[in-house]
This record gives structure tokens, sequence and C-alpha cells, in this order.
């Protein structure tokens, strides 16, 4: 049986006065897929392998039922808009990114390889600090390590809460949480596309939610098993910290 494929939206005009240089932070986008990765082989392993571990996680650990309309912004190459259109409460799945190339060239490839549900998948370029949706659109909106790329992150969570419906979710995965125990390196990193890439802390990601008006919940990410679970459960947030961020509208 032949699979539906992902229909591709044209958007023009659609970056904000919060982005400045589109063509260096488009660059920037194209790039974050491979950037934090070293090889393409290791990026797509991950994407195969070690993102899908995701959603059974949200699901259980932080009691999320996808159901319904759902955003992604920030998507990249859309690896979690093809796990969430799998499932069977899904409806859609908008995929947004403010690289179009990404979404044209690379998105189809990662819905072939993750066995997609194509068809209910939309691509469309956007800048999530201006989304071109409706108030109250979606019963939730994503992202996978993309709201530390934001200008301004309070106005992206804004934008999030206002598309969303009453009693919505706001979901993040994979942001990098600036741990208490930090190394120079790890404080001032610079991507090889030469943006600046700062880690916040958690209490300053709680004050981002608060001045959007969400109230965060937060939960740590441990997707190891056997003694290296217990390990990371141990140190997490010490000398590293991963996260769940959930916020309700």
């Amino acid at each position: 049986m032949t699979v539906p494929e992902s229909p591709y939206i044209e958007e023009k005009g659609y970056a904000s006065r919060f982005t400045h240089g589109k063509k260096t932070l488009m660059r920037g986008t194209e790039a974050r897929c491979l950037a934090e990765f070293g090889s393409e082989d290791e990026w797509l392993r991950c994407i195969k392998d070690e993102f899908p571990q995701y959603l059974p996680f949200l699901k259980k650990r932080c009691r999320l039922q996808f159901r319904g309309r759902i955003l992604e912004i920030g998507a990249g190459a859309a690896w979690l808009s093809a796990e969430l259109s799998k499932l069977p409460n899904v409806v859609q799945v908008v995929a947004t990114d403010f690289s179009p190339k990404l979404l044209k060239e690379q998105a189809p490839r990662i819905f072939r390889l993750l066995k997609a549900s194509s068809g209910k998948i939309t691509r469309t370029p956007a800048d999530f600090h201006q989304l071109h949706f409706a108030d109250g659109t979606f019963d939730f909106v994503v992202c996978a390590s993309a709201l530390h790329d934001a200008v301004s992150i309070v106005r992206v969570l804004k934008e999030a809460a206002r598309v969303l419906k009453p009693g919505g979710k706001f979901v993040a995965i994979r942001e990098p949480v600036r741990p208490l125990l930090k190394s120079a390196a790890r404080t001032a990193r610079k991507r090889p596309d030469g943006v600046g890439k700062r880690l916040y802390t958690l209490a300053e990601y709680r004050g981002f939610f608060s001045q959007a008006g969400l109230k965060l919940e937060t939960q740590r990410v441990n997707l190891s098993s056997g003694f290296k679970y217990y390990f990371n459960e141990a140190v997490n947030g010490l000398t590293h910290a991963r996260y769940a961020l959930v916020a309700t509208k």
C-alpha cells in the first residue's frame, strides 16, 4: 500500500523583526542537524535508535497523551513530527522551521526512515517568534532542541501559548540545560556556524515560562538502563542536566 506523501505549503515573508541576518540564521538552522553529532551517520543513528525513546518517556513519566492537532516549531528534519504522526489519536502534525531547505529535502528522508504516517504531516516554513496560525489552533505545541536558539525565548513561548487551545500543552525536549557543575567550555560554547549557544539554567527557563504566562513543570530525562540509569539519576543536574519542559495553557 502506498503511503500518502506529506504536503508542503510555501509561505513567503515569514521572518519576523526578531530574526536578524536571515541568511546567517538559515545556514545555522540547516547546520543544526549535523553540528551536534559530528557526522551524518551518527545523526541518523540517533534519529533511528535513540530519539524515538522520547515519546514512550513523555507518555509514561510526563503522563502526556498526544492527540488532535500538533504544531512542531524549529522542527529541522522533523523527526519528532514523524514519531508523533504514528500515534492513533493524532489527527495532524504541522512541522515548521526557519529553513525551507530542511523541510523540503531532509524531512521526507526522515519520514521514510522512521516509517512516519506522512499523510498526517504538513510542512511549512515559519518563524517561531511570529507564527502564522490563528489563536487556539493546536492541542499541542512541541519542539526538540530548538527553544534555546530563539532570539527571544519569551516571545516564542507567548506565540506558542497564543496558538494553543485552552488546556493545550507546550512540550520541549532535548533542550541544553546548564548543570550546576560547569566548565568554561560548556558555559560559552560556539556552534560551528559561529552563532553563540548559551546554556540556560533550569531557573532561567522557569523565569521565561513565567513571563509568558505559563506554569512550567519539569521531568528529569533518563533513557538509559541498568547501572547507567542509576548513575545518570545521581548526576543529572550536576555534571549534565536533561529535562522535559512541559507547560499547560
